[in-house]
């Protein structure tokens, strides 16, 4: 009975997280279009009843702004951690089953990639891409996928010594299809897990990245934009342009990161706190 709560209440705690983090990133899409209208006689309004979270200089209102932006950070997590989870899965196995020259190159690209300072390899692919949205999904999805690749590597190596894979390996059966039926079923719970502890990571890099001017332009109401130009206004008394924002933008990343734990949970019973 105990064991059963603690899975219901991981249960209720990971569709709590994804009810929140749909309600904002709906939020943020249908209120795109009021976070660009501009009033000067309502600028730098501090909070209060009529704007939550105030004005900026130019009268937008920031709860919009904000949700606006974290909206599209949360599709840019979505999008970059699915494609960087993807890489890591085929190389990955690619790496255990293959072996040989396979599994030298794929090691030694996950230790070129974890070995270059990561924000800096954001920004390097990024530039490489042009910037802008194309950039920052390409920078964030190609440089995150190695301590999954590494972890699901293991897992496979780990796996092709069971007795059922070894058999299947000496009655014929090819590597694509030991891979296919016997391999990929069991990766699935390190893979979601992954999956979705990679979107927290894949949301910091995007608006790091575009706070420091080599993400998306400048044009878009993203948290790094909103964060960047706010500076400028911090020794003028502004303090609701960054703080809510920002607090806004580290409430993403936990309710992320507390989906990650409590699937893990799920996934695992074991680890169920009785």
């Amino acid at each position: 009975m105990r064991h059963w709560n603690g899975r219901k209440n991981a249960l209720f705690l990971l569709v709590a997280a994804a009810v929140v983090l749909c309600a904002v990133a709906v939020a943020g899409g249908l209120l795109s279009g009021q976070a660009m209208v501009t009033d000067f006689t309502r600028k730098n309004l501090a909070p209060g009843g009529q704007f939550l979270f105030g004005t900026d200089w130019m009268g937008r209102d920031m709860l919009s702004r904000t949700l606006t932006g974290l909206s599209l950070s949360i599709r840019i997590g979505l999008l970059t951690a699915a494609v960087s989870a993807v890489i890591a899965l085929v190389l990955g196995v690619a790496s255990a089953v293959l072996g040989g020259w396979v599994d030298a190159v794929i090691s030694w690209c996950i230790d070129l990639v974890m070995g270059i300072p990561h924000i800096l390899l954001v920004m390097l692919i990024s530039l490489a891409f042009g910037k802008g949205f194309v950039g920052v999904v390409a920078g964030v999805a190609l440089s995150h996928w190695p301590s999954l690749a590494r972890v699901i590597r293991g897992e496979v190596l780990q796996l092709r010594g069971a007795v059922y894979v070894r058999t299947a390996e000496k009655l014929g059966v090819s590597r694509l299809t030991i891979a296919r039926r016997h391999l990929l079923p069991h990766l699935l719970p390190q893979f979601l897990t992954g999956l979705v502890l990679q979107f927290p990571h894949a949301i910091l890099h995007e608006a790091s990245v575009t706070f420091l001017g080599f993400g998306l332009s400048p044009e878009q109401p993203a948290i790094g934009v909103i964060l960047s130009e706010s500076m400028s206004y911090l020794t003028t008394g502004k303090w609701w342009l960054a703080m809510f924002p920002g607090l806004s933008l580290v409430l993403v990343v936990v309710l992320f990161a507390a989906m990650g734990e409590q699937l893990r949970k799920l996934l695992d019973p074991a680890s169920v706190h009785m």
